[in-house]
C-alpha cells in the first residue's frame, strides 16, 4: 500500500501548485535520479529542468564539500550538452568529476574574480540556453540574485546548480538557512562506506537531505555516491528494506 505522501492525489496537487507558482517541472520536464523512492518525492518525478537548484555540503569540512561537488557533477552529467562550471578559486579536481560522470570534454571551466562575478557568469550562461547545465560555486546567494538566476534558467531552459562552498568559519556559511528562489535546496554529507568482505574501500556513501522543495516535503536518505554515469545508488541494506536502513525523515523545508 502506498503511503499518504506517495498518493497520486497528493502528487497531482503538488504538480498543480508548482504550475501555479510558475516554477514547476511541467513546462521543461524533469531529470529523474533513477531511484523511485527519491523521484516520487519530487514534483514531476525528478529535478525540474529550466530551474535553479541549490546544493551545499553538510559541514565546512573537505569531505562534505567534495560530496556536494560530486553530487552536483552527477546531476550535470545526466543532462545533455556541455556543462559550464564557474568558480572563483581554481581548485576543481577533474578526475573526481569524471568519476561522478562528468568527463573533461563536456566541461567548460570559467575562473571569475570573486563570487559576484561567478554569479554574473552563471546568469548569462543560463540565459544563453545552449548548455546542458550551469554550475556556479558561491559562498553567498542573496534572494534578489537567486530570483534573477531562476528567471534566467527558465528563459534559457537550462538547469542551474548553485553550489554553496565556503571555507571553514566563512561568512557565507551563516546565511545558508536564509530563503532563496531555488526550486530545491539540498545538503549532502559524507558517510563511511560499507565494509567489504575483503580489505579495501567500498563505494562512498552520502546522506542526501532535501531541505526544501516547492510543492513538496523535505526528507533525507542514505545513498551510494555517483557512479561513472552520474547515477546515485541505493545501498543493498536499503534496497532490502531493513528497518534500520529505511532512513526517510520528513523535515521542515529549509
Amino acid at each position: 500500500m502506498s503511503s499518504r505522501a506517495d498518493s497520486p492525489a497528493l502528487a497531482g496537487l503538488r504538480a498543480r501548485i508548482a504550475q501555479l507558482e510558475g516554477g514547476g517541472a511541467g513546462a521543461r520536464g524533469a531529470l529523474p535520479f533513477g531511484i523511485p523512492r527519491l523521484d516520487r518525492r519530487l514534483p514531476g518525478g525528478g529535478l525540474a529542468l529550466g530551474c535553479l537548484h541549490e546544493i551545499a555540503g553538510g559541514g565546512a569540512g573537505a569531505d562534505d564539500g567534495a560530496a556536494a561537488t560530486c553530487f552536483a557533477a552527477g546531476i550535470a552529467a545526466r543532462t545533455r550538452g556541455r556543462v559550464l562550471w564557474c568558480v572563483a578559486r581554481p581548485d576543481l579536481f577533474a578526475p573526481g568529476l569524471e568519476q561522478a560522470g562528468l568527463p573533461p570534454d563536456r566541461l567548460i571551466h570559467v575562473k571569475a574574480g570573486d563570487h559576484r562575478a561567478v554569479l554574473a557568469c552563471m546568469e548569462e550562461a543560463l540565459r544563453h540556453g545552449a548548455l546542458g547545465a550551469v554550475v556556479a560555486e558561491t559562498p553567498r546567494l542573496p534572494m534578489a540574485v537567486s530570483r534573477r538566476l531562476h528567471l534566467a534558467a527558465k528563459e534559457g531552459g537550462t538547469l542551474g546548480l548553485a553550489l554553496r562552498r565556503w571555507r571553514q568559519g566563512a561568512e557565507g556559511a551563516q546565511d545558508f538557512g536564509q530563503p532563496t528562489a531555488a526550486m530545491t535546496r539540498w545538503r549532502v554529507s559524507a558517510l563511511p562506506s560499507a565494509p567489504l568482505p575483503v580489505p579495501g574501500v567500498g563505494r562512498a556513501r552520502w546522506r542526501v537531505e532535501l531541505l526544501r522543495v516547492r510543492a513538496g516535503e523535505g526528507f533525507e536518505m542514505e545513498l551510494e555516491a555517483c557512479d561513472g554515469t552520474g547515477h546515485l545508488g541505493l545501498p543493498a541494506d536499503v534496497a532490502d528494506g531493513s528497518a534500520a536502513a529505511e532512513d526517510w525523515r520528513r523535515g521542515a523545508a529549509g
